[in-house]
């Protein structure tokens, strides 16, 4: 299936390693020119000569902390005036720390504020209005399954990406006129770095094999299995294409079954 993303520009936030990295590369294979950004700069080097060797696209490294609104501004006018323009913007940002909710004081929500919600809305603002301007664009934000089934000791993270949700459900109907379609992808348990860190981690604490923990951690999943990163980049390339172009406003979970509501 031919996406037509070929020459299209694409903004990845986040994206040196995980999620973002797998939607970066997809994007980059079907054709598109793709941006990079992430606070380290030399993993987010190695990262773009990477994607540039695996799929010979144009690909551009702008080291940003997405915490910072000057930051994004600085971000989003180097692709335009290297690129010209961004067609495609797929938001992103590492999770905030997990606890309850008497874990966290004031700044701690003020952090998980800005790296969670603000990040995704600076990231919009500042390219909707070269989108607006050629009645054309995608906007792809990153969440988690936390959208639809609040997750344990997740609080920060529970809050701030419905928020995330509830503005992208808004700005789709703002926007559909327009043909700017803006969708939630929202992954369950997907086998990172990050993740396999942590279900390392789970292992040596309980004295079992790498297998037995991740057996235990997927239990709960009808897949019985994590997800890829390039399972939740497919689903990303093609709500960034013309084939998608009448779904917008959606929630869509890449979780294996994990989520058990009707909705």
């Amino acid at each position: 299936m031919d996406l037509g993303l070929r020459g299209k520009v694409a903004l990845v936030a986040a994206s040196s390693r995980g999620l973002g990295r797998a939607a970066a590369a997809e994007l980059a294979r079907e054709g598109a020119r793709v941006a990079l950004c992430a606070r380290h700069a030399e993993e987010l080097q190695a990262t773009a000569e990477a994607i540039r060797r695996e799929t010979g696209a144009e690909v551009l490294a702008i080291p940003a902390d997405l915490t910072r609104a000057e930051d994004i501004q600085r971000l989003v006018a180097q692709v335009e005036a290297r690129f010209g323009q961004v067609d495609i913007l797929v938001t992103n940002a590492g999770g905030p720390p997990g606890g309850s909710f008497e874990d966290f004081d004031d700044e701690a929500w003020r952090r998980a504020w800005e790296l969670t919600f603000m990040s995704a809305v600076r990231l919009i603002r500042a390219v909707l209005p070269g989108m607006k301007a050629r009645r054309w664009g995608r906007i792809i934000n990153i969440t988690s399954v936390s959208v639809k089934q609040p997750l344990p000791d997740l609080i920060l993270s529970n809050a701030y990406r419905a928020a995330v949700a509830g503005v992208a459900k808004t700005l789709a109907n703002d926007l559909a006129p327009l043909g700017i379609t803006v969708n939630n992808v929202c992954p369950g348990w997907t086998l990172t770095d990050r993740v396999q860190e942590l279900v390392e981690r789970r292992a040596a604490q309980q004295g079992v094999s790498f297998e037995e923990a991740l057996k235990a951690a997927t239990a709960s999943i009808p897949m019985r299995r994590m997800g890829r990163p390039e399972e939740l980049a497919a689903l990303i390339a093609f709500l960034a294409s013309e084939r998608a172009a009448y779904i917008t406003g959606t929630t869509i979970p890449v979780d294996g079954g994990s989520v058990q509501g009707l909705l």
